[in-house]
């Protein structure tokens, strides 16, 4: 597609929004990528990768403006990594029917993103680590899921990570968003040995995302209060799991 093509620039303001979204709450966006680019009819044998290639620079830029604003915390990350890469590799080496992995994952993300529309922040709650074996344990699932989907896997980490009180909100956000950035990385170099296939345009879509993303994160990481934070993220935790039940 030509950037002057209406279809381009339609599809290229939808991922700008989505990123946005998003990047306030440390997430990278594929079930809204997927579900834009699938809106727009490119052809289904692409979605996956183009959405694990806008997954790594979205939660790249992500990532790191919510790293420098000192939110982030590798010790707490290493142990999830360990079992989450490998997994990631094999999803995303793997063709299999998603239908079945988008039923459990739709269930799970409503599941997850309901509380956070109605509970509040605790300011004063204290996080403790989770033990390495728990760590690699959900990691590990994360990181098949991820990469059997095409998505990142933060939008189950960051949960996971608040309701356990293993991180508080913005260190949540933060250590999701470097997560993402390595399983979808991980998950895309899986898939690419199995197929080189991508859909015309693409760089001009992850030009609008890397965008979204930035200003998101900006938003996320400064200026948004921990109560709009929360709201942000059930919102789009409701959103994803059910566009992923309704396909």
């Amino acid at each position: 597609m030509a950037l002057d093509s209406p279809a381009l620039i339609l599809i290229c303001s939808a991922l700008f929004t989505v990123a946005l979204l998003y990047g306030c709450v440390g997430q990278a966006g594929a079930s809204g990528f997927v579900a834009a680019m699938a809106l727009f009819g490119l052809a289904p044998e692409t979605l996956k990768p183009a959405a694990l290639v806008l997954n790594v620079l979205v939660s790249s830029v992500v990532a790191a403006r919510f790293c420098r604003s000192g939110h982030f915390s590798w010790p707490l990350l290493w142990p999830f990594l360990v079992a989450s890469l490998p997994a990631a590799f094999v999803g995303g080496y793997l063709s299999l029917p998603v239908a079945a992995f988008s039923a459990v994952l739709g269930t799970l993300l409503l599941l997850a993103g309901l509380p956070f529309l109605v509970r509040k922040p605790d300011h004063q709650a204290r996080a403790t680590p989770p033990s390495r074996a728990a760590s690699a344990a959900a990691g590990g699932s994360i990181g098949l899921l991820s990469g059997l989907t095409g998505m990142g896997g933060g939008v189950l980490l960051t949960p996971l990570l608040l309701y356990c009180q293993w991180a508080t909100p913005r260190t949540a956000t933060a250590v999701s968003a470097v997560f993402i950035f390595v399983n979808s990385a991980v998950a895309l170099l899986g898939h690419l040995t199995a197929s080189m296939r991508l859909p015309p345009g693409l760089a001009w879509m992850a030009l609008a995302a890397a965008l979204g993303g930035a200003v998101g994160a900006q938003l996320g990481s400064q200026h948004l209060p921990l109560q709009a934070v929360y709201r942000i993220l059930g919102i789009t935790l409701v959103a994803a799991g059910a566009r992923l039940l309704w396909t």
